[in-house]
């Protein structure tokens, strides 16, 4: 499958967990296929960015993607038809996953997933929160019956990550493959 339009847009969600978003980012602005990529952040995610990954600007940093303001309602992906193929919110509050599964489309991050779904088309959230009330699991059930993939920043071990970035590297690895796009990484019994 070629890959070079692919075109992904990228949520940036207001919980802790940016190294899981700056991870994501990495892989993609290095990928071979270079997809199209466009970002929208939460004001939340700006501060976390900040706390949790230092003074670096997101924007600064990835300058072959394209970074939409969160009430940008004429970014290409607040409609269906500028055929974005997938959707990360990375990391996903359980704010914007209540949002998005009740169909509250207040900003462009929610519209987005909003047309990600109506479109048949692949959204992949990943909630950084525990634990997880009923009210959380409910949500993520009706995303998940809606067509979404709930993909939990939950590392995994088997692959004896050295670092915090390899263990989160486990859960973005799992990000990619699901995005479809190649991606060298371990895996279980190779």
């Amino acid at each position: 499958m070629n890959q070079s339009h692919t075109k992904i847009i990228i949520g940036i969600g207001g919980s802790s967990g940016s190294l899981y978003a700056k991870l994501l980012l990495d892989l993609l602005s290095q990928h071979p296929d270079q997809p199209i990529v466009g970002v929208v952040m939460s004001d939340n995610a700006l501060i976390n960015w900040k706390l949790e990954c230092g003074d670096g600007s997101p924007k600064i940093d990835y300058p072959n993607f394209t970074f939409y303001d969160k009430y940008d309602f004429f970014a290409p992906f607040a409609s269906g038809s500028a055929g974005y193929t997938a959707m990360v919110v990375c990391p996903a509050s359980m704010g914007i996953v209540g949002r998005v599964a009740t169909g509250v489309s207040n900003d462009l991050m929610t519209r987005a997933a909003d047309v990600i779904l109506k479109e048949r088309r692949t959204l992949i959230m990943v909630p950084r929160e525990t634990p997880f009330s009923l009210i959380h699991l409910r949500n993520m059930t009706t995303i998940t019956e809606a067509g979404g993939t709930m993909i939990p920043a939950i590392p995994s071990f088997y692959s004896q990550p050295k670092s915090i970035e390899e263990a989160a590297l486990t859960v973005v690895d799992r990000i990619v493959d699901h995005l479809g796009l190649d991606n060298e990484t371990f895996r279980w019994s190779e």
